[in-house]
């Protein structure tokens, strides 16, 4: 008896589909991040250069909200992006108590050597699916992760 035939049909659905999604999404991961580390960045960093490059300057908590991490940790990734010259801190015109992390020149030369050649890389791994397939995954995938925001 597989483990998965135990719970009830819908539950072993449910876990075999779980268990597909995470190792899906595992490899995926450690295949991009092998891509992301020829640029000598971090993928935490590659992150926000990328969320930067295409959203412009946004303030530290809607980075996190973006990346779905935590303050603390975004903070150093940060610090570190500035130390390299990828990014400063300006002040926030809207709000004098925060400030808004915003890409340098050096962080938008950064970001256009990495992203179109991620972006390529991207496409070929997800060239296993059809172009149809990727968009019915997508937008299930969506629809899983939207219909459990509310679990937060």
């Amino acid at each position: 008896m597989k483990t998965t035939e135990k719970y009830g049909k819908k539950a072993d659905l449910a876990l075999s589909l779980w268990v597909k999604l995470a190792r899906a999404s595992d490899t995926i991961a450690m295949i991009s991040a092998k891509d992301i580390a020829k640029y000598n960045v971090t993928v935490p960093q590659f992150g926000v250069i990328e969320s930067l490059g295409h959203l412009g300057p946004m303030t530290i908590g809607k980075i996190c909200s973006k990346k779905l991490m935590s303050g603390g940790n975004m903070t150093v990734v940060v610090d570190n992006l500035e130390k390299e010259g990828y990014v400063e801190r300006i002040s926030n015109p809207d709000d004098r108590r925060s400030t808004v992390i915003k890409l340098t020149s050096k962080g938008e030369s950064k970001f256009s050597e990495m992203f179109p050649s991620h972006a390529r890389h991207i496409e070929e791994l997800c060239s296993v699916l059809t172009e149809e397939e990727q968009i019915q995954l997508s937008e299930l995938l969506k629809k899983l992760g939207t219909g459990l925001k509310n679990r937060l």
